[in-house]
C-alpha cells in the first residue's frame, strides 16, 4: 500500500505541483491509502493543480464556473491519470469537461469536496452510541457544499482501501476510492450528481491488500430483487403517517391485561397472484386487512421482511437489515402497508433476527477482510446448525449496528413491536455445541454475557424511545425472567413464546384418544409455570414445516375426528392463560405442509369442514376479546382455577377463567375423547344461568351439534369443592366455554 505524499487537500504544500510517480501508480492500481491527498484541487509552493483519474476518457479540461477559465489537463499516465497547473485563484467549485467516445459532457469531481461526517457523529460512531446510525452510514441523498448527490459512508476499519462502485463508474473500484476517517474506522465519499435508483456496492481491499468480494451496503435502505445482490440508492425511508387513534391506544393494546391474538404471516405465500406471482405490499394490504378483521385478530406478525437473498430461508437469514424486501415493493410501499393496518386497529409485529447472519459473499461475513461483525474463533462465531455467523455482541460498533436497526424499524416504519428470533441461541455459549466446541465465559459458565447485556439494552431502548411498542422473545428454554424488567434482573422483553406449552399440548393431541388418559399431565403441566413469564401460546410456522405436516395432519382419527380434534384444541388454546399466536393456514385447517413457494390452499374453503374451522377461529377471537375473564389476568394466577383434572379415564379437564370484580367468570370444559357424555356434572362458583358461548362441536363449525341448548342453570348441588354445579352434555372431541349471566 502506497502512502500519500500529502495528508489532505489542505496540508502543507509540497515543492512540485506534480504528484510523485509512486502516487500516480498507486492511484492507477487502486491501492492508494489516501487519494484525497493526490486527486482534486491541490496547492503547492509551485502553484495549484488539478488532478483526475478518468481511465475511460479521451481528454479532459477543467473550468471555473465563476470566471469561465478553462484549462486542459495533460495525460500524466496512459491509464488515464490527468493533471495540470492552475492559477492559485482557481475555485474549488470547478467542473470537468470530458470527451468520451467522441461526445463531450460535463462532470463533477468527488475529490473537490470536503468531509461529510461531522466530529460529533464520528465521536458517537467510535463510542458505539449513535442511536440513529442509519442516518449517517449507508447511502444518503444529500446536498453537500451546494451540490446535490449521494453521500456514502461505511464502517470498515481494517480495510486497506474502500471504494463505492456501480454502473455510474463501470464498477471500477479505482474511480471512487473513499476517504478514511480514522477516528471511527469509517470510509466516506460524496458522489455529485448521483440520484435515487443508482445501483452500488462497496469494493474493499483487505488488510493484506487482497481484493474482497463486492459487498452490499450493510445500511442500504433498498436492494435489488434477489438473486441480484446490489444495493440501491434510496435515501432514508419516509415514514407514513399513522392514525392518531392507533398511536394513542397502542400502549393499552400491548398491556399484559389486554387481549392479544396474533396472526403470523409469511407475505410471500399467504396469497399469490396470477402465474404464482408475488402480490405487492399494496395488494396484500387490500386483501389481508379485511381478512384479519373478519377473523378478529388483534395483531399480525410478519416473518422477517428485512432483505434476504434466499427464499428458502423465509427471511431468517437476512443481509439487508435496513431494507424491507424488494419482493413486494419499495420501502415507502411497506411503510404504507404498516400504516394501513394500524389505521384499521391492527398492530404490526415484525420478526427480527439479531442472532446470526448468512455467509453469502456479499454480506457481512469478513466484511473488511477480518472478522468484523462476527467472532474470529468459530467456537464463538459460527452456528453449525444453520451455517451462519454469530454477531460479536462484545464489540461496541456491532451493538450500535443492531440497536440502531431495532429502533430504525420503529422510527421509520412505525412498527409496533419486534419478535426476536432464536433468543436461546444467543443466551448460551454452548447452544447446540458439543464439549470442546465452545468457550466458557470469564466466570467459567455457559452464559453469553455480552448477548445478555445486548438484549437488556435492546429492550430498555425500545421501551424508552418508543412508548407503547413491545418486544417478544422466541426463547425455548427455562431462562429466568425473560419477560421481566431489567431493573429486577430480567431480560426486559414484554412477552415470551411458551414453547413448552406448545410441545406438550401438541404431543397430547397427536395421541389416539384411547391413550390420552395416560398423558393428561401434558395438558396440565403448563399451569405449573404459566405465570413465570408473560406468555404467548404459539402455534407457529415451525410446527408445519420440515416434514412435520400441517396442524390438521397431526390430529388422529378419521377425517371427521381430525377436524373435531383440531377444533377442540383451538378451543382449549383460546381459553388457556396466555396470549395467542396462530400461523396462517391453521385458521382454516390447511391440509398440506406449508410451502413458501406457493399460496395457501384457499380453495379448501369451498369445503364445509374447513369453513367451519375458520368460523370457529373468528368466534374464538371475538369471545376472547369481549370476555374480560379470558384475558385480563392471562399472566396472573388469580385469573385461573382448576375445577377438575382427575377424570383422566374420560380425558376431561375443566377450569375457570376469572376477571376483575363484576366480570362474568368463564367455565371451560374439554372432552378429548370421541365419546359424548350426558349429565356430566361440573362445579361452579355461582348459581344462576350459565350461557354456552362456544361449543366447538356446533354444526356451524362442522360438528355433530351436541350441546346444552344455549344455556344451563346451576343447581345447588355441591361438586368439585363448589356450592353449585352444572349438569352438562359434553360433546365428543370438543371444548365448551360457558360464562355466567350477570344480573
Amino acid at each position: 500500500m502506497t502512502r500519500p505524499a500529502q495528508t489532505s487537500n489542505n496540508s502543507t504544500p509540497r515543492k512540485s505541483w506534480k504528484p510523485s510517480g509512486a502516487d500516480i501508480e498507486a492511484i492507477v492500481r487502486g491501492e492508494h491509502e489516501d487519494p484525497y491527498a493526490v486527486l482534486g484541487l491541490q496547492r503547492t509552493r509551485d502553484g495549484a493543480s488539478v488532478r483526475a483519474f478518468l481511465p475511460d476518457v479521451e481528454s479532459v479540461l477543467v473550468f471555473d464556473p465563476e470566471t469561465g477559465e478553462e484549462i486542459p489537463l495533460a495525460r500524466l499516465h496512459e491509464a488515464g491519470f490527468f493533471g495540470a497547473k492552475v492559477p492559485m485563484t482557481f475555485t474549488s467549485a470547478y467542473l470537468k469537461r470530458v470527451v468520451k467516445d467522441g461526445e463531450t459532457k460535463e462532470i463533477d469531481d468527488s475529490y473537490r469536496f470536503g468531509p461529510i461526517l461531522g466530529e460529533l457523529d464520528l465521536h458517537l460512531l467510535g463510542e458505539g452510541t449513535h442511536l440513529r446510525l442509519y442516518e449517517k452510514l449507508g447511502a444518503h441523498l444529500i446536498r453537500h457544499e451546494d451540490v446535490d448527490g449521494v453521500g456514502f459512508a461505511v464502517w470498515a476499519p481494517n480495510a486497506a482501501r474502500v471504494s463505492v462502485v456501480g454502473p455510474f463508474n463501470d464498477w471500477d473500484g479505482r474511480r471512487h476510492v473513499m476517504r478514511k476517517r480514522h477516528e471511527a474506522g469509517v470510509w466516506e465519499i460524496f458522489v455529485p450528481g448521483l440520484d435515487a435508483g443508482a445501483l452500488y456496492k462497496f469494493e474493499l481491499l483487505g488488510p493484506d491488500n487482497k481484493l474482497l468480494p463486492l459487498k452490499a451496503d450493510p445500511f442500504g435502505f433498498q436492494h435489488e430483487h434477489p438473486p441480484a445482490t446490489a444495493s440501491v440508492v434510496h435515501g432514508t425511508p419516509d415514514r407514513a403517517e399513522t392514525e392518531t387513534a392507533w398511536r394513542t391506544k397502542r400502549a393499552k393494546a400491548h398491556d399484559i391485561h389486554a387481549p392479544i391474538s396474533i396472526y403470523e404471516v409469511h407475505l410471500g405465500s399467504w396469497m399469490r397472484g396470477d402465474g404464482n406471482a408475488y402480490l405487492t405490499y399494496d395488494q396484500l394490504a387490500g386483501k389481508l386487512i379485511p381478512y384479519v378483521q373478519e377473523l378478529g385478530f388483534t395483531h399480525i406478525e410478519l416473518m422477517p421482511v428485512s432483505e434476504y437473498p434466499f427464499d428458502g430461508s423465509w427471511g431468517y437469514q437476512p443481509i439487508g437489515l435496513f431494507a424491507p424486501t424488494s419482493r413486494f415493493g419499495t420501502p415507502e410501499d411497506f411503510a404504507n402497508f404498516v400504516a394501513r393496518l394500524q389505521a384499521e386497529g391492527i398492530g404490526v409485529l415484525v420478526d427480527w433476527v439479531p442472532a446470526h447472519f448468512p455467509t453469502d459473499a456479499h454480506g457481512l461475513g469478513r466484511f473488511d477482510g477480518t472478522a468484523l461483525y462476527e467472532h474470529e474463533d468459530p467456537r464463538l462465531g459460527f452456528h453449525k446448525d444453520w451455517n451462519t455467523l454469530i454477531y460479536n455482541y462484545g464489540r461496541r460498533e456491532v451493538l450500535n449496528f443492531l440497536l440502531a436497526n431495532a429502533l430504525f424499524w420503529m422510527e421509520r416504519f412505525g412498527i409496533d413491536g419486534l419478535r426476536v428470533d432464536a433468543v436461546a441461541s444467543m443466551l448460551y455459549l454452548d447452544y447446540s455445541r458439543e464439549d470442546g466446541e465452545w468457550i466458557a465465559n470469564r466466570h467459567g459458565g455457559n452464559e453469553n454475557l455480552e448477548a445478555i447485556a445486548f438484549l437488556k439494552r435492546l429492550n430498555e431502548l425500545v421501551y424508552a424511545e418508543h412508548p407503547g411498542a413491545t418486544t417478544v422473545a422466541e426463547e425455548s428454554t427455562a431462562w429466568p425472567g425473560v419477560s421481566r424488567p431489567t431493573y429486577v434482573g430480567g431480560l426486559g422483553f414484554g412477552f415470551k413464546w411458551n414453547m413448552g406449552w406448545m410441545h406438550d399440548t401438541l404431543e397430547y393431541m397427536q395421541k389416539d384418544p384411547i391413550h390420552r388418559c395416560h398423558h393428561q399431565d401434558k395438558l396440565t403441566f403448563g399451569l405449573i409455570y404459566a405465570y413465570s413469564e408473560n406468555f404467548v401460546l404459539p402455534l407457529s410456522h415451525d410446527e408445519v414445516v420440515h416434514g412435520k405436516g400441517s396442524l390438521i395432519g397431526k390430529m388422529p382419527g378419521d377425517r371427521w375426528q381430525k377436524f373435531a380434534n383440531l377444533r377442540a384444541y383451538f378451543g382449549f388454546m383460546w381459553a388457556h392463560p396466555g396470549k395467542k399466536l396462530l400461523f396462517m393456514g391453521g385458521e382454516f385447517a390447511q391440509e398440506s405442509e406449508w410451502n413458501h413457494d406457493k399460496s395457501l390452499d384457499w380453495h379448501l374453503l369451498s369445503n364445509g369442514l374447513h369453513r367451519g374451522v375458520q368460523k370457529l377461529i373468528g368466534d374464538l377471537n371475538r369471545l376472547y376479546r369481549g370476555t374480560p375473564a379470558l384475558h385480563v389476568h392471562d399472566t396472573e394466577p388469580r385469573g385461573f382455577e382448576w375445577v377438575d383434572t382427575t377424570d383422566t379415564e374420560s380425558s376431561v379437564v375443566a377450569f375457570l377463567r376469572l376477571g376483575n370484580e363484576g366480570d362474568a367468570p368463564a367455565l371451560v370444559v374439554c372432552n378429548f375423547t370421541p365419546v359424548p357424555r350426558e349429565n356430566y356434572r361440573v362445579g361452579v362458583p355461582q348459581g344462576g344461568w350459565w350461557i354456552e358461548r362456544i361449543n366447538t362441536d356446533s354444526r356451524d363449525y362442522g360438528g355433530s351439534g351436541k350441546g346444552n341448548l344455549g344455556a344451563v342453570k346451576a343447581d345447588a348441588v355441591p361438586r368439585h369443592g363448589r356450592r353449585y354445579s352444572l349438569d352438562l352434555t359434553l360433546p365428543p372431541l370438543a371444548t365448551v366455554v360457558l360464562t355466567r349471566e350477570m344480573p
